[in-house]
């Protein structure tokens, strides 16, 4: 049963045209009606822009001041970049391919895009797990933290994430691994013209989403829990010292954050590595408007991480009120100059 053929069980459908009526073997396009196809242009072109400025005011601010240039703002520098490319490189044509369901493309691109997708995805968890690392030697091993955690343990960190996300995202897909023994079925049933998936078999996509997000989002969880149950042992060992409502907004404050960081990640993530896991297994039966929406969930966790990771520091809040108030009357020079000051008292 195809999608979209009857309009009682996909009333979103207003009709299906071909993606190209010229070309034999062409695939069958679903059009949205005019104001869901608006609406869901301004959404999703929103989020990109979204994505795109809030990642270049993490980046700008530690790019331009030497006094940001620490261990832990590489990691979220490194972090930026990868969501601020997939805003950028990713997202556009996303937009497109989803809400038209076509690829107008070519091949080549296709697999550029798809592999380009793959690799910042997973650069991103990766870096957020890096994070994670961080901050358990920051919180739970603080006189040890400037001997483990030095700039050039970062820069390996970093490189094990490009690295690894890159060679998950280009070998799969260049060399045709998620296709692996089942090239037929994929050329006689699912490849048409005017189509651009991420079609992977049962070891590929078992493969792919334990590195990119099982194992990180595990190492992500364990860390976390740890670091909050080291920081109530010690609070709860300096009660007798300091105030106690003090206290109690610390941990409170604490939990918070905490509950933010995996709150969102695990929201985000974990609806399409569940379902990118389990589709090859039952047929891949999954429908693709559920598999489209699970993938934009996921990305709209590069949206929300400028705001998790880097609005939680209040040099970094200042900084981009600075800028933002100095934009208002002088030119992005001035403004920098002005946020100097800003962030000169900056403590790591």
């Amino acid at each position: 049963m195809e999608p979209g053929i009857s309009l009682s069980k996909a009333d979103i459908v207003e009709n299906i045209l071909l993606c190209f009526e010229s070309v034999n073997g062409s695939c069958k396009r679903s059009i949205f009606p005019p104001t869901t196809r608006i609406l869901l242009y301004l959404l999703l072109g929103s989020m990109s822009v979204l994505t795109v400025c809030g990642n270049l005011l993490v980046i700008i601010p530690i790019i331009h001041f030497k006094q940001l240039h620490t261990p832990t703002n590489y990691l979220i520098l490194s972090l930026a970049l990868a969501d601020l490319l997939l805003g950028v490189l990713v997202m556009p044509p996303s937009i497109v391919h989803s809400l038209e369901s076509c690829w107008y493309f070519g091949d080549l691109f296709c697999k550029i895009y798809t592999s380009t997708d793959v690799m910042l995805c997973t650069a991103s968890i990766l870096n957020l797990c890096f994070i994670s690392i961080d901050r358990y030697y920051a919180v739970c091993h603080p006189l040890l933290y400037r001997i483990k955690i030095t700039v050039h343990v970062v820069l390996i960190m970093i490189l094990v994430t490009w690295t690894v996300s890159a060679i998950v995202g280009f070998c799969m897909i260049f060399l045709e691994l998620n296709i692996w023994g089942m090239e037929d079925f994929y050329y006689e049933n699912v490849a048409c013209e005017g189509e651009c998936i991420l079609f992977q078999n049962k070891v590929s996509s078992t493969v792919s989403s334990v590195i990119s997000f099982y194992i990180p989002g595990v190492g992500m969880l364990s860390i976390y829990l740890k670091i909050f149950l080291i920081a109530q042992r010690q609070a709860r060992s300096i009660q007798g010292t300091t105030n106690q409502n003090s206290v109690g907004k610390s941990q409170r404050k604490a939990t918070k954050t905490l509950a933010i960081i995996m709150g969102v990640f695990l929201s985000c993530w974990t609806p399409f590595f569940v379902v990118n896991c389990i589709d090859p297994f039952i047929s891949y039966s999954t429908p693709p408007v559920l598999f489209v929406t699970f993938v934009w969930i996921g990305y709209l966790n590069s949206t929300i991480n400028p705001m998790v990771y880097a609005f939680f520091y209040s040099w970094f809040r200042r900084t981009f009120r600075m800028i933002i108030s100095a934009c208002g009357s002088t030119n992005l020079s001035d403004a920098f100059a002005v946020c100097f000051g800003c962030v000169s008292d900056y403590v790591v």
